[in-house]
């Protein structure tokens, strides 16, 4: 009997250690975000380039609005049909991922 008790009162101890829960260190995060500063300007003042390499892209996109970066690179805001995009180029015509 005296085992029977022993045994238990072992077995209920171990499953004791296995209800705590462990404690983890919070974990700082850090988010960076760098946005290039855009102004705005006509469409006019885009180049051909750009102008070109939208047309062949997205054929019939108009453009609603132009910003160009120091880094002459263009922040373009399209429409086709009844969807809206914003597009990215430089100042050659080559499509940048944002």
């Amino acid at each position: 009997m005296k085992k029977l008790i022993l045994s238990a009162a072992i077995v209920l101890g171990s499953l004791s250690g296995y209800a705590s829960t462990p404690t983890t260190p919070e974990q700082a995060k850090m988010t960076i975000s760098i946005q290039a500063e855009y102004t705005e300007v006509s469409a006019d003042a885009v180049p051909a380039a750009v102008k070109t390499a939208l047309q062949t892209a997205y054929p019939g996109a108009k453009l609603d609005k132009a910003f160009v970066n120091e880094k002459k690179e263009y922040k373009l805001e399209i429409s086709v049909g009844d969807q809206k995009a914003t597009v990215y180029s430089d100042v050659n015509g080559n499509w940048l991922k944002i």
